[in-house]
């Protein structure tokens, strides 16, 4: 148990709050003093085998069991109808609405010529419009209260800031995640509500389906850089009046490291001063100004895929 409660008396949503990471969120939250609705669908990685309560109410039997405060939710956020039920819920057990995290989400990795429209919906919604959703809800019991210290955080992934080949539909979701986020920072700052992005890199059951992955290494990461629960102090951080300070940010976790992503600018230039471009100028000064240098494709550190068959 942490010798100091950061979020005491908080009141925390966790939507795929008993997946791989969200389970993590859940727990520590409630070990940091904070009232904490778990919200999940149970289903597989996949998001095929319907809803199941086992996993959402094993992690509340853990937490109560180690004498914290949670409750369960069963059902699809995706729903705008489900997660209006989930705020409902949240304020008639606990009164309130502190602290937002999405951890919700699917894998389902195909080429992006063997890409179905199923395969690409369902991770759309997943991820995405399950972040909209309770985003949407939550920000009008934060506007309503006009002064809160409210804190959205949502989970992203290397994939949204480069790219994952095999993975169209979870990029395009992480990388609108990111958008949302930054939204949400310029748009609900007046209420005082942060809005940042977690990008980790930790092992869960989805890196283990995921490409080119160890399927045995979630099992060995307990104690490891690549345990979820390194996750954990940025997640507190972030959810905690102190972490007010950040909004519209993208942290990541990797192993022992914790780091600020630098934000995207304007690496080179080429300007006229001319109303109108003119087609043949611009490729005549093209060599001369963008065209200096090369383009790299970026890259994120330690991340090595192979591509889906």
């Amino acid at each position: 148990m942490a010798a100091t409660k950061h979020l005491e008396g908080k009141v925390a949503i966790v939507t795929g709050g008993a997946g791989g990471m969200g389970s993590w969120a859940s727990k520590t939250y409630a070990e940091q003093g904070a009232r904490v609705v778990v919200a999940d669908t149970g289903a597989d990685v996949e998001g095929r085998m319907g809803v199941d309560p086992t996993r959402v109410n094993a992690v509340v039997e853990e937490i109560t069991a180690a004498g914290g405060q949670a409750i369960p939710f069963i059902g699809d956020i995706a729903e705008m109808e489900v997660a209006e039920e989930l705020m409902k819920t949240t304020l008639d057990t606990y009164g309130e609405l502190d602290i937002l995290v999405c951890a919700q989400g699917i894998l389902r990795e195909r080429m992006v010529f063997n890409m179905t429209e199923d395969d690409w919906d369902g991770v759309i919604k997943a991820h995405l419009k399950g972040c909209f959703t309770v985003t949407k809800l939550a920000a009008i019991i934060w506007r309503q209260q006009r002064e809160t210290n409210g804190r959205i955080i949502y989970f992203t992934s290397d994939a949204g800031i480069s790219g994952g080949p095999g993975q169209s539909n979870y990029s395009a979701a992480q990388a609108g995640k990111i958008g949302l986020m930054r939204s949400n920072a310029r748009a609900l700052s007046r209420y005082g509500v942060t809005s940042n992005c977690i990008a980790p890199l930790a092992a869960t059951r989805m890196t283990d389906r995921g490409l080119g992955a160890d399927p045995t290494e979630s099992n060995s990461a307990a104690g490891g850089p690549r345990d979820p629960r390194n996750v954990a102090p940025l997640l507190v951080w972030l959810a905690s009046d102190e972490g007010g300070v950040a909004n519209g940010r993208i942290f990541g976790v990797s192993g022992h490291r914790i780091s600020l992503y630098e934000e995207p600018v304007r690496e080179r230039f080429l300007y006229s001063e001319e109303p109108l471009w003119d087609i043949d100028k611009v490729f005549e000064l093209w060599p001369k100004t963008i065209g200096l240098q090369d383009y790299p494709m970026p890259e994120i550190e330690g991340i090595q895929r192979e591509p889906a068959g």
